[in-house]
This record gives structure tokens, C-alpha cells and sequence, in this order.
């Protein structure tokens, strides 16, 4: 057994910046433990690669949920990161931090240094965005940004002024003074390449000789003396081994895998614990619980003019786009597919957005097997409106089946079971028609092809809504912190309550959801998290 000074769990958003930031100063020295294995393939670095990701047991831990009675009884499929850079190197890249008030709602609910405040140090630190730096923008950090403004497609241009017709005012950066209105996504990619966690941080800290990293290291338990975490065990190419935490060990296994090594190590749950015939370490009744999760839903329609379907289909289009790549690293294929988007109020009575757009120009009606089928979109010219809510008010569940640390956990979202989730979405799929309505968009539309015209009523609406909504991926809070131990897993120094040497550093940690896409968050979480670390070990 070796022994380090601090042990991380998992190489995702959070656990690359822990591992980067509690090394740099050569004095601790740090082991992380990834389950998966190389970021360094070809469909991960490259930015539309993720179509080809979706799906792949090589990177992709490919969770199902549930049958969920809120989702038409859908079990929804689950992409997540199972490599260097977690799910940072799956996603769709887009940068958007969430709103002041999510973060200050942070603070108001008992943790301190949670505020927006607090935390626009960290993003600004984190950031090095192609638009330059401002009072809320960052310049010369690891996370590259880029500006797409004057590289989307000229449908995103259709798209925004339809948008402004409809009432959004046009936002420049959904990350300066105010986030509501339509504009063009900030993506993580540098020079056409994705900017996952992994190249940010976790590749500068491999060149350190504290630093060691095990890919395919699949870690199965945590060990206590008492109630003090000393270490964790772990399996790797068929062997069972140890590592020792001289200082800490710290989970950043994410918002699924971490409420599973809590629960398997025996913190959690007593009643499931007891049932399953783990010893109980410490009885915590809220880890993996109060799960939240943007629900998202695609309107697609036909149009009358080219979009990104006429050169991602077909091969002598595949060509070009994968030559200009190769050569320029340019191209859609440097890209995400989400290039407008924006937030929005269903109801002017609400105090801040609650929902979010995507525009894509180009759309995926015709199923494909085996990939999402981002590569191989339809055959006619289509393009797609998204949105997804910002703060639902569902909350669904994460639990171990067994005791069997490769057995996938039981994943219970609970999607739209309230009254107002139902609510809001019905309001909000209305306003996506009411964009497409607008002149810029309504002259180049030949038809609605998804959910299609016949469907009006508010009932067959949510019958809709129901049947194709799914994850965005962004679930949260399965580990939340907070105060009382009743309510929370961590405090708001991220450690564990009731143990000693044990924290929970990822996006399981949110106390509520934030509006928008959850990497930036995920990713000022494991940064503020390793500050906290530093200071309790200085």
C-alpha cells in the first residue's frame, strides 16, 4: 500500500482542478484514481465527436434510469464521462456559468463563500475567453473559451432576430451582468480542439513528480479508521488494491458514482444499508437524495433552405468538413451543435429566467443505431429549437442495488412530477413556436415536423412533452451541501458531515441547481474546493 497526501476519486470537472491545483506548490502529493481510461482519441478531442461518444462503453458509464412515470415511463439514457476529464470530455462544451441569484440562493441557505461574489474570483481565475476580460470575464487561465459570434451558422443569425421579435432582448455574453435574452454560445475548445478538464489541468499536473494518475482504476470503497476516511480500495486490471490518504481522501466521482461510494462504503441510507448488509459507518440519511436534472425537448421543422444537414450527411460532404478539419481545424466539426441558445421567462411574474434555448442548424429526426446521430442528420434541410428548464422543481433519487460496486446504481429522476414543472414546460414549448412564427424564421419553414402541427391542445402538449423530453445532462445535488446534517451530506467546506479526512468535491455537491449548462460549475466547484483544502492543510 503507498501512501499519499490526498487520494481524488475520479479525473472529471472537479477532480482534474484538485488535482492541479493541490500540487502546484510540490509540497502534498496526490494519487487520482480514474475508472476510465485515455481522453487521447480522436472522437473525444475533436468538438462534434461527441456525437460518437454518446453511446461508447469506452468512455461513457452509459447509466440507464428507471422507468419513469413523469417521462411517459421512458427509462432515459444517461451519458456519462468514463475517462480523463469525465464528462468535460463528452459534453457539449457550452460555457455558461448560471445565474448571480443561483449562487447567492447558495449562501442565503447557509453556506458561506458560496455567494455570487465569492465565486466570479474563481470563474474569472478559471478563464481564458477569447472576447477578452471585463468586470465578470477572465483572461490568461487555463479554460480556454472561445467566441463563436462570427463563426455560427447564418441561420443562428435567423434565429436571433426572430428571437428579439418575439421579446428577448439580444445578449452578447450570458455570463456578464445579466444572463437573460437570445445570443451565440461560448464553447471549451482551443484551436478546433475541445478544452476538456483533463487538457486544462490534469495534463499540466501529470508533468509534476507529486503527481501520480491510474486510469482504469476503478475504486470500490472507502476505509475508515473509526469515522475518519485513512484510504480506499480499489480494483485495477483484475486485482484488488489499496491506496492510503495521509490527509485526505477526496470524492469527485460525480453527481451518479459519488452517492454510490458513499452508499457502498457505508455512509448513507441506514434502512438501505441495512438491507443490502453493509456495515454503517455513518448513517446520512440525504446521499443521493434530492437529485435535480435540466428535462430538455427539441421542436424541429423542415425549412426552405440549406442548413447543416445538406453537408453533414452526405460523404462527399462528410469529406470536405473532415479535410477542413484535419487541415484548419475549422469547420463545423471544431464546433458544437448547439450554436445560438439564450433564457427566458415563461411568466413575466417570474423573478429570473427559467428556461433555456438551444438553435441548432441542423436536425437528427431519423433515428441512427448505435451514435447520436449528430454526424448523420436527416436528408432534408432541417433545423431544431431546444429548451430546457433552468430549476425544476422535482426531485428524484440515486441508490445502490447491491453491494456490488460494478453494479450500476438505481437512478429514479422523478422528472416532471410536480405541478409547476408541468406548468412551465407547457408554457415554455408554446414560446418555442412562438419564435419560429416570427418573420425571420417563418419565411424559410416549410413544416413543423416534430412535435407537427396536429399537435395543439394543451393536453396532447404535455402528452408530448412527456413522451420525447429527457436529461440535458446536467443532474446535481445527489450529495448536497448545507448546515444540518439532516438535510445535506457536506458542509460548506465540502467535508462530509459526521466524518473526518473525507470530502465530496463535484457537482453532487449544488445545493440547487443552477440556470444553465453545469461544467463551469462543476469545474469552480473542484477550484474553490482545492482552496479550502489548501487552507485547512496550510
Amino acid at each position: 500500500m503507498q501512501t499519499y497526501d490526498f487520494v481524488i476519486v475520479g479525473a472529471g470537472s472537479a477532480g482534474c482542478v484538485l488535482a492541479e491545483r493541490l500540487s502546484a506548490s510540490g509540497r502534498f502529493s496526490v494519487l487520482v484514481l480514474e475508472a476510465g481510461g485515455s481522453d487521447r482519441r480522436f472522437y473525444v478531442q475533436m468538438p462534434l465527436g461527441y456525437g460518437k461518444t454518446f453511446f461508447d462503453p469506452a468512455v461513457n458509464w452509459n447509466y440507464k434510469t428507471e422507468p419513469d412515470p413523469g417521462l411517459a415511463g421512458n427509462a432515459d439514457h444517461w451519458p456519462r464521462g468514463r475517462l480523463l476529464g469525465g464528462s468535460s470530455s463528452i459534453n457539449a462544451m457550452v460555457w455558461v456559468r448560471g445565474a448571480r441569484a443561483d449562487f447567492d440562493a447558495w449562501a442565503e441557505a447557509g453556506n458561506p463563500g458560496w455567494g455570487y461574489d465569492d465565486v466570479l474570483p474563481a470563474f474569472k481565475a478559471i478563464e481564458d475567453n477569447e472576447a477578452g476580460a471585463d468586470e465578470w470575464r477572465g483572461t490568461g487561465g487555463p479554460v480556454h473559451v472561445t467566441d463563436n459570434r462570427k463563426k455560427v451558422h447564418p441561420l443562428t443569425g435567423r434565429y436571433l432576430a426572430a428571437a428579439r421579435m418575439a421579446g428577448l432582448p439580444l445578449n452578447p455574453d450570458f455570463n456578464g451582468e445579466s444572463q437573460e435574452g437570445a445570443g451565440v454560445y461560448q464553447i471549451t475548445t482551443r484551436n478546433g480542439r475541445r478544452m476538456s478538464a483533463a487538457r486544462a489541468f490534469l495534463r499540466p499536473a501529470m508533468r509534476r513528480k507529486n503527481v501520480r494518475v491510474e486510469t482504469d482504476a476503478h475504486v470500490t470503497k472507502i476505509l475508515f479508521e473509526g469515522t475518519r476516511a485513512v484510504g480506499v480500495e480499489y480494483s485495477r486490471n483484475g486485482r484488488t488494491m489499496q491506496a492510503r490518504a495521509g490527509r485526505e481522501v477526496i470524492v469527485s466521482a460525480g453527481s451518479v458514482n459519488s452517492p454510490q461510494l458513499l452508499q457502498l462504503s457505508g455512509i448513507g441510507p441506514a434502512e438501505l444499508l441495512s438491507g443490502l448488509g453493509i456495515p454503517i459507518v455513518h448513517a446520512l440519511e440525504n446521499v443521493g437524495r434530492n437529485l435535480q436534472d435540466h428535462q430538455g425537448i427539441n421542436y424541429t421543422w423542415k425549412g426552405r433552405v440549406p442548413t447543416l444537414n445538406q453537408i453533414l450527411r452526405p460523404w462527399w460532404g462528410k469529406a470536405l468538413v473532415g479535410v477542413r478539419y484535419l487541415l484548419l481545424r475549422s469547420g463545423p466539426l471544431s464546433m458544437s451543435m448547439n450554436q445560438g441558445g439564450g433564457f427566458f421567462r415563461t411568466d413575466a411574474a417570474q423573478p429570473r429566467p427559467n428556461m433555456q434555448l438551444y438553435f441548432q442548424a441542423f436536425s437528427t429526426v431519423i433515428p441512427r443505431s448505435g451514435e447520436r446521430p449528430i454526424l448523420s442528420p436527416d436528408p432534408w434541410p432541417g433545423f431544431s429549437i431546444g429548451l430546457s428548464n433552468c430549476r425544476p422543481s422535482s426531485r428524484g433519487e440515486i441508490m445502490i442495488r447491491s453491494a456490488d460496486p460494478f453494479e450500476q446504481p438505481r437512478i429514479s429522476p422523478n422528472a416532471y412530477s410536480t405541478n409547476e414543472d408541468v406548468s412551465e414546460m407547457l408554457d415554455a414549448v408554446k414560446f418555442l413556436r412562438r419564435i419560429a412564427a416570427q418573420a425571420p424564421m417563418a419565411e424559410i419553414i416549410e413544416e413543423e415536423v416534430l412535435p407537427g402541427p396536429s399537435i395543439t391542445s394543451d393536453d396532447d402538449l404535455i402528452q408530448d412533452f412527456r413522451k420525447r423530453s429527457g436529461t440535458v445532462y446536467h443532474p446535481v445535488s445527489t450529495c448536497r451541501m448545507g448546515p444540518d446534517p439532516a438535510r445535506a451530506v457536506v458542509d460548506a467546506r465540502l467535508r462530509v458531515h459526521g466524518m473526518s479526512g473525507l470530502r465530496v468535491v463535484d457537482a453532487s455537491i449544488f445545493p440547487d441547481n443552477i440556470a444553465g449548462n453545469t461544467n463551469a460549475a462543476s469545474i469552480m466547484t473542484g477550484w474553490k474546493g482545492a482552496e479550502m483544502v489548501l487552507e485547512d492543510h496550510s
